[in-house]
């Protein structure tokens, strides 16, 4: 089994490709007008418009997470923090050092989704990160 992807539904799948476009500086592929992908070394961010959740049994409903925090390794989340200043609007955390030893900055998407950067800043969780330990 391979993990491949998250996909997010939509009602604004313009405003969220361009949110995560300036966010992770990638270019989205825009498969189709109602779904786009970012594709990572790690996997693959998908963004659906809600038309396409009748696909999923309309399982999937817009703007309603509450649980889930998508993630991205960065080299310097206090650069990164800097960088997205002008492009966030909803901070949940700056930069803090969480107990497992990552530096972390949360923040919202335009439809509310939380979003982590974070680089390992202690030696146990570079290991970690790294494979190592």
């Amino acid at each position: 089994m391979d993990f491949v992807s998250v996909r997010i539904i939509t009602d604004n799948l313009d405003s969220m490709v361009e949110f995560y476009e300036k966010v992770t500086g990638i270019t989205a592929d825009r498969l189709a007008p109602v779904f786009a992908e970012f594709h990572y070394p790690t996997g693959t961010l998908a963004i659906g418009h809600t038309s396409t959740a009748q696909l999923f049994n309309n399982a999937a409903r817009p703007a309603a997470n509450q649980t889930a925090i998508i993630e991205w390794a960065v080299d310097d989340v206090d650069a990164e923090y800097e960088r997205l200043k002008p492009i966030v609007s909803d901070w949940e955390q700056q930069p803090t050092l969480m107990p497992w030893g990552n530096k972390s900055i949360l923040f919202r998407d335009p439809d509310g989704n939380l979003v982590n950067f974070f680089t390992p800043a202690t030696e146990d969780a570079v290991k970690r990160f790294r494979g190592q330990g």
